[in-house]
């Protein structure tokens, strides 16, 4: 029986592969200095969830076929140097993905925006047709137990490939260690500044990223994005190309709806960010073996992966949705999606200011115009988060000069905050409420209760 143990288990990404090794067989151990729910959860219900937080160098030994390095773990982590000194082999989890399917094809859906939701897509018009993939994505999507799921049997590995680093030691972003033989790119939007310091540094690590592609492979690609398209042609790598552009729609009664040979399809999700992901996961689909007319069929019950443009509630009058958007494209894109959606109803669009990128004040200027949709605008921060990423604070005055919104309120404490929204008559409005964090410790079941009153 493989054995690994895992230092930082109780991350997102991390507990999903612990607990897909786990039921493949292997004999999996972990630690961590803080593991929260769902995590800690499902840890123990599969019997793998530490018995007390912290960082024990005795569980480090011989025995151990690898250890699995996450990315919350630091590089003077006491485990860590127990395994160099052992000289245990040590993986970062997207180098550990590729030795487990190194025997498959697989398939990368990769992009600074929208991988997310078309790798949710993807999956979803394969699991409607009984298509047994294997499978890593970044969500929890509605039908599935884990984020992870690996076999011995399946053909394909369906991968989300993010840019960020691999490990506290490699310094490499994720997708490069996948050597696809078909991926997506849904586009390229400067962001993780902590570790890409330059936009064209950023974009470098696509240029990498369409190199390594398998001779032979297949890239997918947004062609509405101008850079995207330009390094998509540049590339000498030996594949085949295809772009992809947004596919007609009209919206009616609340309703969108794609223009198809079959007819006009009725969607459950929507915005041109989301009709785009559909048209990108419909050539991924078939170059798994899913067909148009099946592709359509399937795509029209698909409802979103968790937290993006997700409907927390709506009572036919007011709406409260959550989404994940963070960087100022994603931010851009949602915000102009409700808009568009919602033209009649009062709109206000809260963003958190939570990532390094978007607390930095040579950086925010990137978000502007990005909320001049919403009819009120709010932005908040949390000046814990400043501490922990050693920032200084942002002025109001920045933040409104660098959003270029006249209607911007800033909040900086979490309790004025929630006040602000607790206290909002929503009456035919919609509540956008977009970040990566969690708004200093909202209350979300008052918060639905309140929307939905009016």
């Amino acid at each position: 029986m493989k054995k690994f143990h895992f230092i930082a288990i109780g991350g997102s990404a991390m507990h999903n592969l612990a607990l897909a090794l786990h039921h493949k067989g292997f004999q999996i151990s972990g630690s961590d200095d803080a593991v929260f729910e769902p995590s800690k959860s499902r840890l123990a219900k599969a019997g793998i969830l530490p018995e007390v937080l912290g960082w024990y160098p005795e569980k480090i030994h011989e025995g151990l076929d690898g250890i699995i390095l996450g990315m919350h773990a630091k590089k003077d982590n006491p485990e860590l140097q127990k395994a160099v000194l052992l000289g245990i082999k040590i993986y970062s989890y997207p180098e550990f993905l590729y030795e487990q399917t190194k025997n498959k094809t697989r398939v990368v859906i990769a992009g600074s925006h929208g991988k997310t939701t078309i790798t949710s897509m993807v999956l979803h018009v394969l699991s409607y047709w009984e298509k047994e993939v294997d499978y890593m994505i970044g969500a929890q999507l509605e039908g599935f137990d884990t984020m992870v799921h690996l076999t011995d049997e399946n053909d394909f590995m369906l991968i989300e490939g993010d840019e960020y680093l691999s490990s506290p030691i490699d310094r490499r972003p994720k997708f490069l260690w996948y050597k696809p033989h078909v991926t997506l790119i849904s586009g390229i939007a400067w962001d993780h500044i902590n570790v890409f310091p330059t936009e064209e540094n950023y974009i470098e690590q696509f240029r990498t990223y369409i190199d390594s592609i398998m001779p032979g492979g297949v890239l997918v690609y947004n062609e509405l994005d101008s850079v995207l398209e330009q390094i998509s042609k540049e590339s000498q790598n030996t594949i085949r190309k295809e772009a992809y552009h947004l596919p007609e729609y009209f919206i009616e009664e609340g309703v969108t709806y794609l223009k198809t040979d079959e007819g006009d399809l009725p969607l459950e999700v929507f915005g041109e960010h989301n009709l785009s992901n559909i048209a990108g996961a419909r050539w991924i689909c078939q170059l798994m073996g899913v067909d148009e007319a099946e592709f359509l069929e399937a795509i029209s019950s698909f409802k979103g992966a968790s937290k993006r443009l997700e409907k927390i509630g709506d009572n036919g009058s007011s709406f409260l949705f959550k989404d994940f958007a963070h960087a100022p494209s994603k931010v851009k894109a949602t915000s102009d999606a409700v808009a568009q959606q919602f033209e009649e109803h009062h709109k206000v669009y809260c963003l958190e200011l939570h990532t390094y990128s978007s607390l930095n004040p040579t950086f925010i200027g990137q978000y502007k115009n990005a909320l001049s949709s919403a009819d009120q605008a709010v932005v908040f921060y949390d000046p814990e988060a400043l501490k922990i990423k050693n920032r200084i604070p942002l002025s109001e005055q920045q933040i409104k000069v660098a959003f270029g919104t006249e209607n911007l309120i800033v909040f900086t404490e979490p309790d004025e905050f929630q006040e602000f929204l607790l206290n909002h008559s929503w009456k035919k409005s919609i509540l956008l409420m977009m970040s990566s964090g969690n708004y200093g410790g909202m209350d979300w079941d008052a918060l639905k209760k309140h929307v939905l009153s009016f």
